[in-house]
C-alpha cells in the first residue's frame, strides 16, 4: 500500500525538487501514514561529502554530535555541520572510501547509522506524515535536479526512522531506492549477502533492493542493465524507483501487480503510484501512462 513518487528536472541544476517531491508526496499520505522520507540530488559539481547521519531515536545528542564530527576530522576537513532533529549533516572535504568512513561513524554508537552519503544525495526521513519533514526540516527549501520520496505502511517490520525509506544503498554514494511491494526471496538474497560481509540495518525487505544494485553497478553494469537484471534476480511483487547522481530509474515486476504511473515533458519526468500525486505537482500535465509488467526506464540529466 505504499506510496512512491519520482521526479526529475531536464532543465535546472536549481529546481525546486524538495518542494515538488513534497507537494507529490503529500498527495499520497493516505497510503501510508506510519513514515515518509524524500531522497534529493542538489546538482552537480560539488566536490563535497554530504553526509546525513542519525545520532539515535531519542534524546539529546550535542556529545554524540560532537565526537563524530571529532571522528570524521580524522580522515577530511568539516566544511559544515548542523543538526536538526535526530540529524546530523556534514558537508566533508573527503573523497575516500565511502565505507571506511561509515563504519568509522557508526562505531561511536550501536543506534548511529549513515542514512546517507554522496556529493548530490541527501536523504531526509521519518516517522509520521510527509508533513513532519516540512515542519522539521524544511525540506522544501531544498533545490537540485531531481528526488525520490516514499509513504511507508508497515506490513511486516517496525516503525521508525531506519526502516523508513528513502534506503541510501550503504557503501556506493548517490544511490538511492523507494519501493512498493514485497522481495519474496529478501531472505534467501539477504544470507547470500551477509555472507560476503554485508550489513543490514533493517529487517525491511526493500532494503535488499539497494544492496543488489550496488552489487550489479560495482560489477560495472549501468544502472538500465542493473534494473533489467533485478526482473528475473528479484521475485515477488514490486514497483521501485532508484536515482543516482546523474539518473533516475524505475523497475516494475513481471506480473504487473504494483502500480506505477509516468509522464515525460521536454522539461521533467514524474513518476507515482497514483496519478493524483502527478496532477498535483503538475495540474493538466497530460501524457500520463501506466508502466507495464516489466517495464524498465532510466532518465538521464542533460
Amino acid at each position: 500500500m505504499c506510496g512512491i513518487i519520482g521526479f526529475l528536472d531536464k532543465t535546472s541544476d536549481t529546481a525546486p525538487v524538495g518542494e515538488t517531491v513534497l507537494t507529490m508526496l503529500n498527495a499520497l499520505a493516505c497510503r501510508g501514514p506510519d513514515s515518509a522520507g524524500v531522497a534529493l540530488f542538489t546538482g552537480p559539481g560539488n566536490d563535497r561529502t554530504v553526509l546525513r547521519i542519525k545520532l539515535g531515536e531519542k534524546g539529546v545528542f550535542a556529545e554524540r554530535q560532537a565526537n563524530i564530527t571529532k571522528r570524521v576530522q580524522t580522515l577530511g576537513r568539516v566544511l559544515a555541520a548542523e543538526t536538526s532533529e535526530e540529524y546530523l549533516r556534514l558537508e566533508v572535504d573527503y573523497q575516500g572510501d565511502p565505507q571506511q568512513l561509515s563504519a568509522l561513524i557508526e562505531s561511536e554508537a550501536d543506534n548511529v547509522e549513515v542514512v546517507s552519503m554522496g556529493n548530490a544525495l541527501e536523504i531526509v526521513k521519518q516517522v509520521g506524515s510527509p508533513e513532519n519533514l516540512e515542519q522539521s526540516h524544511g525540506v522544501s527549501r531544498i533545490t537540485g535536479t531531481h528526488g525520490i520520496g516514499h509513504t511507508r505502511l508497515s506490513t511486516e517490520s517496525k516503525v521508525d526512522l531506519s526502516h523508513s525509506q528513502p534506503f541510501w544503498a550503504h557503501g556506493r554514494p548517490d544511490l538511492a531506492v523507494v519501493h512498493n511491494g514485497h522481495i519474496t526471496n529478501y531472505h534467501n538474497l539477504r544470507r547470500r549477502y551477509e555472507q560476503h560481509g554485508v550489513r543490514f540495518y533493517t529487517d525491511n525487505d526493500s532494503e535488499v533492493i539497494g544492496v543488489y544494485l550496488a552489487d550489479r553497478l560495482s560489477q560495472g553494469m549501468t544502472l538500465t542493465e542493473a534494473l533489467t537484471a533485478s526482473l528475473y534476480d528479484l521475485d515477488g511483487s514490486f514497483s521501485y524507483l532508484a536515482a543516482t547522481q546523474n539518473e533516475l530509474g524505475f523497475a516494475k515486476d513481471r506480473f504487473a501487480l504494483k502500480p506505477l504511473l509516468f509522464t515525460e515533458t521536454d522539461s521533467e519526468v514524474v513518476v507515482a503510484t497514483e496519478e493524483i500525486a502527478i496532477e498535483n505537482a503538475f495540474p493538466g500535465i497530460g501524457g500520463v501512462r501506466e508502466a507495464q509488467a516489466k517495464e524498465v526506464q532510466v532518465w538521464q540529466l542533460n
